[in-house]
């Protein structure tokens, strides 16, 4: 299988975007995964060892909490760290989520945490964290991090650069823009409650 590629970003980062790239340049592309998995908790490492033999592209959850452990079974994997404004991502994660649990946000912030509206300090502190432990981790190998801040325009140059990819003679997928996330559509709550259902 080709080169491996995780996206170790937040949800709520262009993660969506970011995923849609990858798959126009060709990459076999999952996640987010398990999020309402009850026992994601517990499980979430030997899965993801799992399925990372599967795919040869990862991104939103849970992936950007196992970087290291990939780093280390994958040597030659890379891996995107997508970004935005600390105060406008925890707008979007509120008006997203608002107080929506699930077991994975609960895992990754908190059990009593698991939605961010009334957490939002502790969700930016959660963030900010872990893009300092990405940056300090991966010091001094710019060949296997690249960041791609969401909050300014993005387009194909420093990806395709990084991975290696001739430029698509296409725009770089932007979904979800700013604005339009201010409510969780009646598809997306059915997506939910589905599964939810069916979480393995």
């Amino acid at each position: 299988m080709s080169q491996k590629i995780f996206g170790i970003g937040f949800h709520k980062t262009g993660t969506t975007s970011f995923g849609e790239a990858l798959k126009e340049l060709g990459y076999n592309v999952t996640g987010p995964n398990w999020i309402y998995h009850g026992n994601i908790a517990r499980t979430y490492l030997p899965r993801c060892r799992a399925l990372s033999h599967d795919f040869n592209a990862f991104q939103d959850n849970p992936w950007p909490l196992v970087y290291r452990e990939m780093d280390a079974m994958w040597p030659k994997a890379k891996f995107v760290l997508t970004l935005r404004d600390p105060q406008k991502w925890i707008a979007s994660q509120t008006r997203h989520f608002s107080r929506d649990t699930t077991p994975m946000r609960k895992f990754i912030y908190g059990a009593d945490k698991g939605h961010p509206s009334g957490n939002e300090a502790h969700y930016i502190a959660t963030y900010k964290r872990h893009n300092s432990n990405v940056r300090t981790y991966f010091e001094g190998r710019p060949d296997k991090l690249l960041e791609l801040d969401f909050e300014n325009p993005v387009d194909w140059a420093p990806l395709c650069a990084f991975l290696g990819k001739p430029v698509p003679d296409t725009p770089f997928p932007h979904t979800n823009p700013a604005g339009t996330d201010r409510s969780v559509s009646l598809r997306t709550k059915l997506r939910r409650k589905i599964r939810t259902l069916f979480s393995v």
